[in-house]
């Protein structure tokens, strides 16, 4: 009952409002209508290897997107909640360097509701980590704070510290697709005091964003080395060429 007091106050002083322009909205957490009429979420035909949305495409049977079937992709399948562009775009670059943590609230809904047909008995929920010089500077892991609240969700097990950056890389805006891949090769590693969880077990690979995919690749290849079954990716969002 406190805590319903507690919250009832808060609503109050600081009243939910919408993750993209900020207008008072209905509930916690949520878009306003035409911000959500705005935000394309993720549906229909999709590709397998990524989440991306395939205009055009219908039926049954796995299908690739240009990217997937150009770049093999170590893991076995990966989904995205919505389309990286405008308001998506606003979304993720609001919760990576605006400080807009409240985004993880209506991602651990959108997210797991398009990981329903990639989720496995026993998976682990493992985030992208961030080399610890840039964590310091940002406070926080946007990609944990997502696997966590995901896994709870999910009633999954997580492990925020399984993978670790032990190298700092630079900022991969403005590299080519083949750069992207040989910048981050190898940067990453499982934590050898949590190898022991991830041994044998799928795991579910949690980032906010995904562009050309070598993050998400270099981190698969280290939960591999680590000895995780099968990986599969969840972004919150992935960018398009035609979005």
């Amino acid at each position: 009952m406190l805590s319903d007091t507690i919250q009832t106050a808060l609503a109050m002083i600081y009243p939910p409002r919408c993750l993209t322009c900020s207008d008072l909205v209905d509930s916690d957490f949520g878009l306003c209508g035409p911000c959500w009429r705005d935000t394309q979420f993720i549906g229909g035909a999709i590709c397998d290897g990524c989440g991306v949305p395939l205009i055009g495409h219908s039926g049954d049977g796995e299908l690739h997107c240009d990217d997937c079937l150009r770049t093999q992709r170590p893991w076995a399948n990966g989904r995205s909640a919505v389309l990286y562009n405008e308001n998506g775009r606003r979304i993720v670059l609001g919760l990576k360097h605006g400080d807009r943590q409240d985004v993880v609230g209506p991602a651990s809904i959108w997210m797991p509701a398009v990981a329903h047909d990639i989720l496995k008995p026993n998976m682990l929920v493992v985030p992208v980590p961030l080399h610890w010089t840039r964590l310091l500077k940002r406070r926080y892991n946007q990609s944990a704070l997502l696997a966590k609240s995901v896994a709870k969700h999910l009633e999954l097990a997580w492990c925020p510290d399984a993978l670790q950056r032990f190298k700092r890389t630079q900022a991969l805006g403005g590299m080519g697709h083949t750069e992207r891949f040989a910048h981050l090769r190898g940067v990453m590693k499982v934590h050898t005091y949590r190898r022991r969880r991830m041994i044998g077990r799928p795991v579910l690979l949690i980032d906010d964003v995904m562009t050309s995919g070598a993050t998400l690749a270099a981190a698969t290849e280290a939960c591999y080395a680590g000895g995780a079954d099968h990986v599969f990716v969840l972004t919150l969002a992935r960018a398009a060429k035609d979005a």
